[in-house]
C-alpha cells in the first residue's frame, strides 16, 4: 500500500481535543475506544492491513459540526492511498523520439553526402576521358579544372551564398606544400587517364596505401606493426597482377598514375602537419586549395603545352566532336570541383576510417561504369588483380581504425 498523508497524526493538543468531542457522542458512537492510544494503534494496524483510506471529512461526528459562527479551519488529515498491487505510471520526461530523429537525420546526410561523391566522380571521370580522347592536352584540362572551381567558389563568396574564409599570410604559407602536391597528383592523374583506360588508372591509384606506408616508415621514420605490412600484400600484389595483364597498358599511363599516388601522400602529410590548428575547413578549404593550385599549374602548363598547341587541338576536336565537346569541357571541369568539394565536405562529418571506406567504394564505381561506359576489354586475370587490389585497399584501412583503437586506449600491439 502506497499512502500520502499531509500529516499522519496532528499534535498532542487536536488529539485531546479530539478525545473530548468524542466522549461527548455517547449516544452516537457508544462502542467507540476511549482509550486513545488503541485508537492510534488500531487505526495503524487497519491501514497497514485493509484497503486505502481517504478521509475527506470530520464533519458529523457528534459535536465536531462546524457551526455557522466558527472560522472554518483546514482539514486536519489529508490522506490519498492506492492498493499495494495497483502499478501506477510514472511520467520519465527523456526525448528518445528526438534522438533518434537526430541520429536518422545524420546518417541520412552522410548516405547523401556519400551517393553524390560517387555519383560525381563517375560522372568527371567519363567526361574527363571523353575530352582527353579527343583533345589529348591534359596539363590544360587540369587547369581548366581547376580553374572552374576557383570561379565557382569566388562567385559563391562574392553573392554570399558561402562565407568567405577569413584567411592570413601564414595560411597560405602553410597550405603552399600542400597544393604544390595537389598540382602535382592532379596532373599526374590526367596525364595517365590521357594515356590508359580510366580502369587502369584507378586500379593503381587504389595502391596509394602502400605508399603512405612506405613514405612514412622511410622517409619519416615512423614505425607500423606487422599487420600494416601484410595488409599492403595483396595492394601491391593486386596492382601488378593488373599491370602486368592490361591489354592496352603504356608506360607514361602507369608511371603518371604511380606519381599521382606519391604526390597525394604528401599533400595528406603536409595537410596533417602545416594545417594543425587552422580554422579554414571543408568547402573553403579545398576552395583555397585549387585557387593556389591554379597559380603554380598555369605558367608550367603554358610552357609544356602552349597556346598555339591548344588552339590547334581544340579546332580538330570541335571539328570532329561538334559543338557537344564544349559541353563536355565544361562539364569535366565543374564536376572535378564539385566532387572534391563534396569530398572534403563529408570528411568534416564521419571518421577518417568511414572516408577509407568510402574512398574504396568510390574507385570500385569507377572502374566499372568506365568499363561498361567505353566497353574497355578486361580478362578474367586483369580483374582478378583488380578485385584483389581493392580487397587490400579495404584491409588497410580496417588495420588503421584497429590500430587508431590500440592507441586510443594505450595498448600497444606487438611488433
Amino acid at each position: 500500500m502506497a499512502c500520502f498523508a499531509k500529516q499522519y497524526y496532528a499534535s498532542e493538543a487536536h488529539y485531546n481535543h479530539l478525545q473530548h468531542q468524542i466522549l461527548a457522542s455517547k449516544s452516537q458512537f457508544s462502542s467507540f475506544p476511549t482509550n486513545l492510544t488503541s485508537l492510534k494503534n488500531s487505526s495503524k494496524r487497519s491501514l497497514l492491513l485493509q484497503k486505502p483510506l481517504y478521509i475527506s471529512s470530520l464533519g458529523g461526528l457528534g459535536h465536531f459540526d462546524e457551526s455557522k459562527n466558527s472560522k472554518p479551519r483546514e482539514p486536519l488529515i489529508g490522506c490519498s492511498a492506492y492498493e499495494a498491487r495497483r502499478p501506477q505510471p510514472i511520467s520519465i520526461n527523456i526525448e528518445f523520439d528526438e534522438q533518434a530523429k537526430a541520429a536518422a537525420a545524420q546518417k541520412l546526410k552522410i548516405g547523401v553526402y556519400f551517393a553524390t561523391w560517387w555519383a560525381l566522380n563517375v560522372i568527371f571521370n567519363i567526361y574527363n576521358k571523353k575530352v582527353l580522347n579527343a583533345f589529348p592536352f591534359p596539363w590544360l584540362t587540369s587547369t581548366l579544372s581547376l580553374a572552374a572551381g576557383s570561379l565557382m567558389m569566388l562567385v559563391s563568396w562574392a553573392s554570399r551564398i558561402a562565407e568567405a574564409p577569413k584567411t592570413d599570410l601564414e595560411f597560405w604559407k602553410a597550405l603552399f606544400p600542400v597544393a604544390l602536391a595537389h598540382t602535382i597528383g592532379h596532373v599526374a592523374a590526367t596525364v595517365s587517364m590521357s594515356k590508359v583506360a580510366v580502369s587502369f588508372t584507378h586500379i593503381i591509384k587504389s595502391g596509394e596505401p602502400a605508399f603512405s606506408v612506405l613514405v612514412s616508415r622511410f622517409l619519416l621514420g615512423e614505425m607500423f606493426p606487422a599487420p600494416v605490412y601484410l595488409s599492403l600484400v595483396p595492394i601491391i600484389g593486386g596492382c601488378a597482377l593488373a599491370a602486368v595483364t592490361e591489354l592496352n597498358f603504356n608506360m607514361t599511363g602507369f608511371v603518371g598514375a604511380m606519381i599521382s599516388n606519391l604526390a597525394f601522400v604528401f599533400r595528406n602529410i603536409f595537410s596533417k602537419r602545416g594545417m594543425k590548428g587552422k580554422s579554414v575547413g571543408g568547402m573553403n578549404y579545398y576552395a583555397c586549395l585549387s585557387m593556389l593550385s591554379l597559380l603554380i599549374l598555369t605558367p608550367f602548363a603554358i610552357a609544356v603545352e602552349g597556346p598555339q598547341m591548344w588552339a590547334i587541338g581544340w579546332q580538330n576536336a570541335v571539328s570532329q566532336i561538334g559543338p557537344n565537346f564544349v559541353w563536355w569541357v565544361v562539364a569535366q571541369s565543374v564536376f572535378y570541383h564539385l566532387y572534391n568539394q563534396v569530398s572534403y565536405m563529408s570528411l568534416n562529418e564521419i571518421s577518417p576510417l568511414t572516408f577509407s571506406i568510402g574512398n574504396t567504394m568510390k574507385r570500385i564505381s569507377v572502374i566499372v561504369s568506365s568499363i561498361i561506359i567505353f566497353q574497355t576489354p578486361v580478362q578474367p586475370v586483369n580483374a582478378l588483380g583488380a578485385a584483389i587490389a581493392v580487397l587490400g585497399t579495404f584491409l588497410y584501412s580496417q588495420v588503421q581504425s584497429t590500430m587508431a583503437l590500440y592507441k586510443a586506449s594505450n595498448l600497444t600491439p606487438k611488433r
